[in-house]
């Protein structure tokens, strides 16, 4: 079960809301993305599928997912593992939330990848979605040719809908 902590609790089911809300985990927790964060996620920081090349850059992209959830458009998190405290991936909603659905995406820096921290980062956010956001449909893309992000897709319960071009495939999780 997700736990909202209580200065986040969701006054409106779409961002922005009036505290960002964070997410917490046995192993890791969802928060907002500090200026702090950026160089330690550097090699996997994008916006409009384009990396950023340095840490200047990488904070112009951050302004811009700020920017697109103060516009209720998105909600970027920070994986943070618990024991250390550090930041091991970033994961959210992204592309508007229109027909009461989102579009869920995770990356994981590789030294964290193997531990579980996906699976939980991408529950949580799926339990944040359905419960706080009333979504009633969750959907992710990702190349046909990432055979783990496809196994954590159905093992979460995704269904394969279409196959897209440039060799992607969308999944996607109703609301029961």
């Amino acid at each position: 079960m997700v736990e909202v902590t209580e200065k986040s609790k969701m006054k409106n089911n779409v961002p922005p809301y009036a505290t960002f809300p964070v997410l917490k985990g046995t192993h890791i927790s969802l928060r907002q993305i500090e200026k702090s964060d950026l160089n330690d996620i550097l090699e996997i920081s994008f916006y409009d599928a384009i990396q950023a090349e340095n840490v200047e850059v990488a904070a112009e992209m951050q302004s811009k997912i700020d920017e697109d959830y103060q516009h209720g458009n998105t909600i970027h998190w920070g994986i943070i593992e618990n024991n250390s405290n550090k930041i091991a991936g970033t994961c959210g909603y992204y592309r508007g939330f229109e027909n009461h659905e989102g579009e869920l995406g995770c990356v994981l820096l590789s030294q964290f990848q193997g531990k579980g921290y996906m699976s939980q980062a991408m529950q949580l956010a799926i339990e944040f979605g359905f419960q706080e956001m009333k979504l009633n449909r969750i959907w992710a893309a990702t190349s046909l040719d990432n055979a783990a992000a496809i196994k954590l897709l159905e093992r979460l319960g995704f269904i394969k809908v279409r196959e897209l071009p440039d060799d992607e495939v969308e999944y996607e999780l109703l609301k029961k």
